[in-house]
């Protein structure tokens, strides 16, 4: 990686060039880890409602799939355009706009589920949730993998451990919400309020991965001629279908197929979250130890085995084992997709984009494909899905290492 001091330009509108300084990196990561902490925090609020969300609207596993769908739909849709929006905008700006999409996501979701039911009203807030929430996801990745350069070492997986952060205190805070019989609709409003201030306010310390290339072309259509970038986008959306079928499905699997409550539901969707961030935490030890794929290799083959605990595990104890062993597996797919894709400073936006397009259409799929499984076998049972498609996806892990063109990446 660059050693040293750099400079990186701000937006197309003027933006003073910002020195790189030990000081000015250390406010830009804390300002991209609340920014990927809060994001999460959304993100899990809504997620683990969706045992609430269900029961309120009446929906069965197939229904449910298909309104979970409109996230998926909203957070593609994100995909397509971030890379030029982060490129126009800035990664700051960008932020700040895609935060005010997810709040007001949120809000409306939450109304359309407890003041006035309404599926289709809940669909068009989980939509901008998840185009909010996708668009975010391109520029914070972009600032991060930014700063990940400028510090010459692995942090890409511990700022999206603190994502994981986020969803852990979410998925806390909505249990004890379901176990209080607070309503959806206050609990994600107040979390939409906290989500929008504390992004604006993080957004303000972001220096880096901006727009490098201002006023020239963003490079998304040629980043979608480059094999490696369209193989680790292959790859990333294998392990994204695998970390978002726990997200959308694991507290829902629990309640039918194992009994739980849906506080217990919740609590299950915690111990996934919480074991995909130690993982995250304790995986750039590992990664800048051993390298992106022998590691990568091992925590795949983790989340195989803990799924299929999860669901053939019988004991409601082995398959929350099983579970704590499928985040642990699923921590570090996706934030080294993302250093992967931005290993070449100038082609950051563009390739980080173009990944994410291709990674995200797991969650178009996902919904749909397990709800529709569910309704013949369980929802339970239909989670084998997750093994069947990691084992092929262990053959694509060899893409994540670094081109010789790139600057040197742990």
């Amino acid at each position: 990686m660059r050693e040293g001091r750099s400079a990186v330009s701000g937006s197309n509108r003027g933006s003073e060039d910002v020195e790189v300084t030990s000081g000015g990196v250390r406010g830009a990561a804390v300002g991209v880890a609340v920014t990927f902490g809060l994001n999460g925090v959304a993100v899990a609020s809504w997620f683990a409602r969706v045992p609430a969300a269900r029961d309120a609207l009446g929906l069965g596993s197939g229904a449910l799939g298909l309104l979970l769908l409109a996230m998926s739909v909203g957070a593609t849709a994100a995909m397509l355009t971030a890379g030029e929006v982060t490129h126009r905008l800035g990664a700051r700006r960008t932020v700040r706009v895609s935060a005010v999409g997810v709040s007001a996501g949120l809000v409306v979701a939450g109304a359309a589920i407890g003041v006035w039911p309404s599926v289709s009203a809940t669909a068009v807030g989980l939509f901008l949730l998840g185009y909010g929430s996708g668009t975010c996801n391109v520029a914070m990745n972009v600032e991060a993998a930014a700063v990940e350069r400028v510090l010459g070492r692995t942090v890409m997986p511990r700022f999206h451990a603190v994502w994981s952060l986020g969803t852990v205190a979410a998925a806390g805070l909505a249990a004890a919400a379901a176990w209080l019989d607070v309503p959806v609709t206050a609990h994600l409003a107040g979390v939409a309020v906290v989500a929008v201030a504390g992004t604006v306010v993080a957004a303000r310390s972001f220096r880096h991965g901006a727009d490098d290339t201002a006023g020239g072309k963003s490079g998304v259509p040629a980043a979608w001629r480059e094999p490696r970038t369209l193989l680790i986008g292959v790859l990333v959306l294998v392990l994204a279908f695998t970390e978002g079928t726990a997200n959308d499905w694991v507290a829902v699997a629990f309640v039918d197929g194992y009994a739980f409550g849906p506080a217990a539901g919740a609590v299950v969707f915690g111990v996934f979250v919480a074991t995909m961030t130690f993982g995250r935490v304790v995986g750039t030890v590992a990664l800048d130890r051993w390298g992106r794929a022998p590691v990568l290799v091992g925590t795949m083959l983790l989340a195989i085995t803990g799924t299929a605990l999860a669901v053939l595990g019988g004991e409601p104890a082995v398959a929350v084992a099983g579970v704590a062993l499928w985040g642990l597996g699923t921590s570090l797919g996706f934030p080294v997709g993302m250093s992967a894709a931005a290993d070449e400073e100038g082609r950051a936006a563009a390739r980080v984009s173009v990944v994410a397009v291709i990674g995200y259409t797991a969650f178009l799929a996902g919904p749909p494909v397990v709800g529709l499984l569910g309704d013949q076998v369980g929802v339970l049972r239909a989670l084998l899905v997750v093994p069947l498609l990691l084992l092929p996806a262990l053959a694509l892990v060899p893409v994540v290492r670094p081109t010789r063109s790139a600057r040197p990446s742990p």
